[in-house]
């Protein structure tokens, strides 16, 4: 399904706890209308599983994805990047046809 690096668990982990969030929560990744390529990513925290839902569990956190995202998201990697070209996270989505610019959205 989904594969979450170390790096973007680590700032997952980070942001949770600067929110003050219990430790049952989760990162939700969803994919959802929008952007300029038609499809795009979207990420909440969340302590809800949905009897739908996969929780893939990475590094001492958990994600959430619900069953119509997981089409768009098979064998995608959740990364994140500090870096100097940007800082965020990155989806390498190997469904992804087209993307973005900006890789905020994307087509399959």
């Amino acid at each position: 399904m989904v594969t979450v690096t170390e790096s973007a668990a680590y700032k997952i982990k980070d942001l949770i706890d600067r929110d003050g969030h219990s430790d049952d929560h989760g990162l939700r990744l969803k994919v959802i209308g929008g952007g300029c390529s038609g499809l795009q990513y979207q990420l909440e925290f969340d302590n809800t599983v949905g009897e739908d839902d996969s929780t893939i569990e990475a590094f001492g956190v958990r994600v959430f994805v619900d069953m119509k995202s997981a089409l768009y998201l098979t064998g995608t990697e959740l990364d994140y990047d500090d870096g100097l070209m940007g800082t965020g996270f990155r989806f390498n989505n190997p469904n992804a046809k087209n993307q973005c610019g900006c890789g905020e959205s994307f087509s399959v």
